[in-house]
């Protein structure tokens, strides 16, 4: 079987990436493929990205206050290309609980804020991978 691969993008102006290497390196040390967009991304460099390194998971750290206009555009730009019933997307970092339903009804799987294990996140990846699969 071959490995999950994850797009770990940083959306939009935010200049601070330390959890989203965290979690990137903790993807990896769980059997993915890993590949870091590094800062300020915009949805379209991320969705171009996603596509050409044909990644199974969009992972978003975002920090800046702009997810609930980033994240959806990045989804709506999966959606425009295709994309969007084969990729996961999900987003994380400093978003209010009350944005959350929102973003989720964007299209966002989940949203992990700070203090999350990163099991919680490998796994939520797992289990949502294989209902896809099992879509297809």
């Amino acid at each position: 079987m071959k490995p999950i691969r994850v797009l770990v993008a940083k959306p939009g102006l935010d200049g601070h990436d330390r959890g989203a290497k965290v979690i990137a390196r903790a993807l990896r040390d769980a059997g993915m493929e890993v590949i870091y967009t590094g800062l300020r991304q915009t949805p379209e460099q991320i969705v171009q990205a996603a596509i050409q390194e044909d990644v199974d998971v969009v992972a978003m750290s975002i920090l800046s206050g702009a997810h609930n206009h980033l994240l959806p555009k990045v989804v709506d730009l999966l959606k425009e290309e295709d994309a969007y019933d084969e990729i996961l997307v999900i987003g994380g970092g400093v978003i209010p609980e009350e944005d959350i339903p929102y973003l989720k009804e964007k299209g966002v799987a989940e949203i992990f804020t700070p203090g999350t294990p990163t099991s919680v996140t490998i796994d939520f990846i797992k289990e949502n991978l294989k209902k896809l699969a099992l879509n297809d």
